[in-house]
């Protein structure tokens, strides 16, 4: 079973324009779409849709319009009870698949709310194959609770993938000594940005079709005892760099339609090759064609195996993985 975490889900919202947004323009809305929303619920979603056995674990009022989502969704999923409601998403997609996000803070989660969270997430990893950890962390929730989750569950046999930025992955990061996930998966701007590095150099060489800044930093990553990384780029695919080696993995050419949704798609396509027994160039051609899929579909719906485009998707090895100083090894 893979069990995914979301501690700040959502009611995701997309509206789709025919014109470019313009600042101060009245637009008219050619469709909307209203989904189960958060990266962990996407990544349930996705997996739900393949077949595979996955759970969505999160904070919600039990008579939120989240739940009625899910249900809706046929997405299993085990609620930790809240008394406020759950954030409403607000994604804008344009004509050429431009997205533009708004997103709310969410509700607050008190010191109760977080150890009932942190409860049930260890329950739950007792029978789990996978625990996905994604997204933002809600008002009141310790910038340090992914590092402190990875690092309890670093006793149990399940394997744990971490998705999220800003604060909470400068945490994760600096608590790599504790204890370290089996996959991480930025994309160039959240990698560059905890590395301290400048992402428009990730990006300008990703472009120009280098990929070893990327493939660099990830490594920077393994040597402090990260299993794997899944460094996301877009319309470039993706590189994936693990302690036996580094790939990159070019998606096939799509009509972008929107963005929302693509890099969860892209986590739910690796780890749903992973638990199949895909060796790691096979997990990135996974994830890319997951990702790819996403991109391709409107609002945030995501994809399921007929959507794929596997062959389309072209991976390339790159340098040969050196030692690094502390490897992880694989449960």
């Amino acid at each position: 079973m893979i069990v995914t975490v979301t501690p700040n889900p959502s009611i995701d919202r997309t509206v789709t324009l025919t014109t470019p947004l313009t600042r101060g323009a009245v637009h008219r809305v050619t469709s909307v779409t209203t989904e189960a929303g958060g990266k962990g619920v996407n990544v349930a979603r996705a997996l739900t849709v393949a077949g595979v056995d996955a759970v969505a674990l999160l904070p919600a009022p039990v008579t939120d319009p989240l739940i009625a989502a899910l249900h809706a969704a046929a997405v299993p999923f085990r609620c930790v009870p809240t008394d406020d409601a759950v954030r409403t998403n607000l994604a804008i997609t344009e004509h050429d698949g431009t997205t533009t996000k708004l997103n709310e803070p969410g509700a607050a989660l008190n010191a109760t709310g977080v150890a009932a969270l942190t409860q049930s997430v260890v329950a739950a990893a007792e029978s789990a194959s996978w625990v996905v950890l994604s997204g933002s962390l809600p008002p009141g929730m310790p910038q340090s609770w992914y590092a402190d989750i990875v690092a309890t569950l670093a006793a149990l046999p399940c394997r744990v993938a971490v998705d999220t930025s800003g604060a909470p992955l400068k945490a994760l990061v600096e608590g790599l000594d504790r204890a370290a996930p089996d996959l991480v998966k930025p994309n160039a701007e959240e990698l560059a940005d905890v590395l301290g590095l400048s992402s428009e150099t990730l990006e300008i060489a990703v472009a120009q079709g280098d990929p070893e800044p990327v493939v660099a930093a990830a490594r920077t990553l393994l040597d402090r005892g990260v299993g794997a990384v899944l460094a996301t780029l877009g319309a470039a695919g993706a590189v994936l760099v693990d302690h036996d080696g580094s790939w990159l993995a070019t998606p096939p050419p799509i009509a972008p339609r929107s963005t929302v949704g693509a890099g969860d798609a892209s986590l739910a396509g690796y780890v749903c090759a992973e638990v199949s027994g895909a060796v790691a160039p096979q997990r990135l051609r996974m994830a890319v064609a997951y990702g790819s899929a996403a991109a391709a579909l409107p609002g945030s719906a995501l994809p399921g195996p007929a959507d794929l485009d596997l062959d389309a998707v072209h991976v390339l090895p790159l340098t040969p993985m050196a030692p690094a100083t502390n490897p992880k090894v694989m449960p």
